[in-house]
């Protein structure tokens, strides 16, 4: 008997549509059994929880009864969560890129009943609008031409299933790969493209696209090229002035749809705060702009209020829409605002001075708080009062409806702001975000792992409601390896890099590319998808082979061993071909790059509780110097002896610093403020 199969599932996205009169079925060969054995095409709708206009068609169209019978009578419906099955999404989303669309979400494709596409496209409107058919049109269409006999969508099904696979086994050529000055120049043809005035990348949209910045600051710290400085912080002030923050709670949204940032986008992704909280921490170790060290704060408490997660990890996001609108929870009328402060007018003339709020609205009527136009004159009592103003309004927003919260718990994105933390937490000392990165990880470990039968180590990648969902990508592993590693290099504590190690060997036995190099996207042992997809691709996370890759390089200058490096080189060499065509989302795989060929090793000696190594740490991770690979050794241990710093000790009972630049250390350090200006040297 036909029904809707979702009241089964744990993601909060599938189990938005449980109730569909649609009969959706979740990913899995049950599904595709149906399809072969009703002879009826597939159709797969793919989004995710905060995603507004999946939203928008799933109550056009699926919550409709007569469109969702003629989904019933001609197609095997299945329902995809993205960030739940990112390896589904990648196949499907690069066969409808394959055939000359516009790529997005929600992503409707139509496949036949072994999963191979056919055709596809985005949303579509329940009646004939923006220039599409209406979808009950393309229901019957579809259906038509795949009953139809001629050959006509076997043919297309053939050429999209050659061209996955070609993608898929694409590897390295015999071009050269890149230095630092190819970099540098890459990195000032992406800073000709930023916005010279509000930041961020010329036009309309605007996506925070950290990895890109990232790799910008990396060449202004190399070269010392002020432009390249200048985009990076042009780009960051943008940010944390406009509507694309959350100047009340804290938070990144997801992106700006127009040019200057006001207007957001309005769900929030822990993807996009990781990446935040990391590139503000790198710049303010450079120049240490107060509003860079309130943005983290900021976005941390955000992270800490809002996005903890049930086993103690981080939640996925928080929704735009509440209420049946988008971005109603978030925005204000002049009225609204006067009500709450309006006993104090002289703050209130101070909030709508440097908040933009005009009786007009700023945006549909309404306001978006930002500072982007002219602010007050800047003293310590008017940001006080303002903060003061903010703690009030925040409090009366409290008493909206407020957006759904998608609260699974996802490998890779809280592995990427578990690294964030660190960086954050030995930057700015906050011993108290070591340890919430350290419980965020314990939680990974503790709800989110599982031994296999050959005795691997696995990661799962998706939990919710004390259930996990085995199906891994390499993400997974590359950003808990960084996570590990980033915990390791904070702590010194072994069992971190074992972590680290392990993770790495059970991807090298289950994702790599033997033959083309690279890592596939799913395991050996993956057997659900028509193709093992393989990408280097930053968007919008690091790629999983850029992650695997830095983690690579990292083990290798931690641990001296050959074999690790043999494996980042030839990660990216996978890729050789392309990094320049897909640059600036190549930055992450063209990290690892960087730590290969500059990264530059700092081993501590000395006790973990001593002053003066807690003094040598702190100029280490204040530092601005990038590719920095720490160590911290205990007086009565060594390092292996492949490792550069084999054998250095302590001098004169004191703890002790050494640099290390490809196979040369420099002499012992021993005072944090000689170690900083090495470092800065």
């Amino acid at each position: 008997m036909s029904r809707n199969r979702l009241g089964d599932e744990t993601s909060p996205y599938l189990l938005q549509h449980k109730d569909n009169p649609v009969h959706w079925w979740a990913w899995g060969p049950e599904a595709l059994a149906a399809a072969t054995t009703g002879n009826k095409p597939i159709l797969l709708s793919v989004g995710y929880a905060a995603c507004h206009w999946c939203h928008v068609m799933a109550h056009e169209s699926f919550e409709n009864p007569d469109i969702a019978a003629l989904m019933n009578d001609l197609f095997v419906n299945i329902k995809v969560d993205r960030e739940e099955r990112p390896d589904v999404d990648a196949v499907y989303m690069t066969a409808l890129s394959m055939m000359g669309e516009q790529t997005g979400w929600p992503l409707t494709m139509f496949l036949m009943p072994d999963g191979t596409p056919f055709t596809g496209g985005t949303y579509f409107p329940p009646e004939p609008r923006y220039g599409r058919m209406g979808f009950p049109q393309v229901l019957r269409r579809v259906s038509e031409v795949y009953h139809a006999g001629d050959g006509q969508v076997a043919r297309a099904a053939a050429s999209l299933r050659q061209a996955l696979d070609q993608s898929a086994s694409a590897g390295g050529d015999d071009a050269p790969l890149p230095n630092t000055a190819d970099l540098d120049a890459w990195a000032r043809a992406l800073a000709g493209h930023v916005d010279p005035v509000h930041g961020g990348l010329q036009g309309a949209p605007k996506f925070p696209m950290a990895y890109a910045f990232a790799a910008l600051w990396r060449a202004h710290r190399r070269t010392g090229e002020a432009p390249l400085g200048e985009a990076v912080r042009r780009t960051l002030h943008r940010m944390a002035q406009g509507g694309i923050w959350d100047h009340l709670g804290g938070g990144l949204a997801r992106y700006s749809t127009d040019e200057t940032w006001l207007v957001p986008h309005f769900e929030k992704m822990l993807y996009d705060n990781a990446q935040w909280i990391d590139l503000l921490t790198r710049v303010w170790t450079a120049d240490r702009a107060p509003l860079w060290r309130t943005r983290v704060e900021e976005t941390v408490a955000w992270l800490e209020r809002e996005m903890r997660a049930e086993n103690g990890a981080f939640a996925a996001a928080l929704d735009a829409d509440s209420e049946g609108e988008e971005g109603k929870f978030y925005v204000w009328t002049a009225d609204e605002i006067d009500a709450v402060l309006g006993d104090d007018p002289e703050t209130l003339a101070l909030v709508k001075a440097a908040y933009d709020v005009a009786p007009a609205g700023n945006w549909e009527g309404t306001v978006i708080l930002n500072r982007s136009g002219a602010q007050p004159e800047p003293s310590e009592e008017t940001e006080d009062r303002l903060a003061s103003a903010r703690a009030r309004l925040l409090a009366a927003r409290e008493s909206r409806v407020r957006p759904a919260r998608d609260d699974k718990v996802l490998a890779d994105w809280t592995g990427l702001t578990i690294a964030a933390l660190v960086r954050a937490g030995l930057a700015f000392d906050r011993p108290d975000w070591l340890a919430r990165a350290a419980e965020a990880f314990q939680a990974v470990v503790d709800t989110m792992t599982w031994t296999d039968d050959a005795g691997r180590a696995r990661l799962g990648h998706a939990w919710r409601l004390g259930k996990l969902k085995r199906t891994a990508v390499v993400d997974d592993y590359g950003h808990m390896a960084l996570a590990a590693l980033a915990l390791f290099e904070a702590t010194g504590e072994g069992a971190y890099l074992d972590r680290a190690r392990t993770w790495v060997e059970t991807a090298a036995a289950l994702y790599q590319d033997a033959e083309a190099g690279g890592f596939f996207l799913t395991a050996a042992d993956a057997d659900d998808l028509i193709v093992r997809h393989k990408t280097a691709v930053d968007n919008p996370t690091p790629s999983g082979n850029g992650a695997m890759a830095v983690a690579l390089a990292r083990l290798w200058l931690l641990t001296g061993e050959g074999r690790y490096r043999d494996l980042a080189e030839g990660t990216v060499r996978a890729f050789g071909g392309i990094l320049a065509r897909l640059y600036p989302h190549s930055a992450t795989l063209l990290e690892a790059l960087e730590l290969l060929e500059g990264g530059t090793q700092v081993v501590l000696v000395g006790p973990a509780d001593a002053d003066a190594t807690r003094a040598l740490a702190r100029a280490v991770g204040e530092s601005a110097a990038p590719g920095l690979v720490v160590t911290r050794l205990r007086p009565e241990q060594t390092l292996p002896p492949d490792h550069p710093a084999h054998g250095k000790a302590m001098v004169d009972d004191r703890p002790t610093a050494y640099v290390c630049r490809g196979p040369v250390c420099s002499a012992p350090v021993t005072a944090a403020d000689d170690l900083a200006a090495r470092l800065a040297a």
